[in-house]
């Protein structure tokens, strides 16, 4: 499981991804955490399991590989960890949820 402390780092790692799977309404009317990018939920077993190709063109970054840490984030933390559970299935092995998600982080900000 990821912290706020971890997560607070990960512009400062760009080998790490932080992957906010809320709905895309709930990102534009809260903001996201600095260096997240956005695939909803629903969207995620396809970008996990498209060619790195794909990957790139789509979301802009290279695709993840199977030893990359992943970050799952959404607005409280169950749907992150939704996303961790079907990432490990996909055999990304250092994938994890951060559980404050969304709301620790606004909260620890004060925004």
């Amino acid at each position: 499981m990821a912290t706020y402390e971890e997560v607070k780092e990960v512009p400062n790692h760009p080998e790490v991804y932080l992957i906010d799977v809320r709905n895309k309404d709930e990102v534009a009317n809260t903001g996201s955490i600095p260096a997240s990018m956005h695939i909803p939920l629903p969207e995620l077993e396809n970008a996990l399991t498209m060619p790195e190709g794909d990957f790139l063109s789509t979301f802009k970054r290279d695709k993840p590989s199977t030893d990359s840490v992943i970050i799952f984030s959404c607005m409280s933390g169950r749907r992150a960890q939704l996303a961790t559970d079907l990432a490990l299935n996909h055999g990304f092995k250092k994938a994890k949820s951060y559980h404050g998600s969304w709301s620790e982080w606004a909260g620890k900000r004060g925004l």
